[in-house]
């Protein structure tokens, strides 16, 4: 039985994003989602961190090849999001409210497509240095 191992790549983008429920009143939605909401947008400087688990290969000596990664996550998370108004220039968020943990799930969602069935995947999602979300594709 292989040994099981994580591995944990980090990467930065800067996004801009408006946090508004369609369905809801003006007034509504600026008590919410208070600055948030702000008809103009407002931007974060995102950390994320991605972290694949799986059974260690006795051969090679890796989980996954840290190189392959980055270049997973510059195709599926940088390019589609750095430096683009989430709300506006994405199709992930033209009709799903970009909130911290809606981003978490779909940057999940477009790498897990790249693992192997057997591996795991967390993502760590920070939109500030003190708030930050957790996703693994898990339910509790």
């Amino acid at each position: 039985m292989a040994n099981w191992v994580s591995v944990t790549r980090t990467a930065h983008f800067n996004a801009a994003h408006r946090l508004h429920v369609a369905e809801w009143t003006s007034e509504k939605n600026r008590e919410f989602f208070g600055l948030c909401n702000n008809p103009n947008y407002h931007g974060h400087n995102y950390e994320l961190h991605v972290t694949v688990s799986g059974p260690l290969d006795s051969v090679s000596g890796y989980l996954l090849d840290m190189k392959t990664l980055k270049d997973w996550i510059e195709e599926d998370v940088e390019r589609a999001f750095d430096h683009r108004n989430l709300n506006l220039d994405t199709e992930e968020f033209r009709n799903l409210n970009p909130t911290a943990e809606n981003m978490a799930v779909v940057i999940w969602e477009k790498l897990k497509k790249r693992l192997q069935p057997d591996m795991k995947l967390k993502i760590k999602l920070f939109e500030t240095p003190r708030n930050f979300v957790e996703f693994d594709g898990t339910q509790s």
